[in-house]
C-alpha cells in the first residue's frame, strides 16, 4: 500500500518520475566535473565502441561499462550529497563512505578497460 500523498499513476507517474530525472542529470552536469569528464568520454567510447565492435555483442562489451561508469558516478556524487548535508564537521564514517564510492567508480573503470582489452585484444 502506497502511503504518500502523492498517488499518481500512469503516465502522470511517469512524466513526474522523467522530471526528477532530468533535475538529476542537470544537477550532475552542473556540479560534478567528474560527471562532465566521464559524459565526454561517453561520446568517444559509445561510437568507437559500436565501430569496432564486430557483432551485437562485442558493442554491447565495449560501449555497455560506460554507461555503468556514469551510474555508479551518480550514485558516489548522491553519496557525496548527502555526507556533505549530514554535517560539515570531519568524521571517519563521512571520509569512508566518500572513498568507498571513490573505489566503486575506479572499479566501473577498470570493468570498462578490462572489457575493452579482452574484446579486441583476444579476437580470433
Amino acid at each position: 500500500m502506497n502511503d504518500r500523498p502523492d498517488k499518481r499513476t500512469g503516465p502522470a507517474r511517469l512524466a513526474r518520475a522523467f522530471g526528477s530525472t532530468w533535475r538529476g542529470f542537470c544537477a550532475a552536469w552542473r556540479g560534478e566535473e567528474a560527471f562532465r569528464q566521464e559524459c565526454l568520454l561517453a561520446i568517444l567510447v559509445v561510437p568507437l565502441g559500436l565501430w569496432l565492435g564486430q557483432d551485437g555483442v562485442e558493442r554491447a562489451l565495449l560501449v555497455g561499462p560506460i554507461f555503468f561508469v556514469l551510474a555508479i558516478e551518480l550514485i558516489n556524487s548522491a553519496v557525496e550529497a548527502t555526507v556533505d548535508r549530514i554535517g560539515v564537521e570531519r568524521h571517519r564514517l563521512s571520509a569512508i563512505a566518500k572513498e568507498l564510492g571513490s573505489a566503486a567508480v575506479f572499479v566501473a573503470f577498470l570493468l570498462l578497460g578490462l572489457n575493452w582489452l579482452l574484446v579486441l585484444a583476444w579476437r580470433h
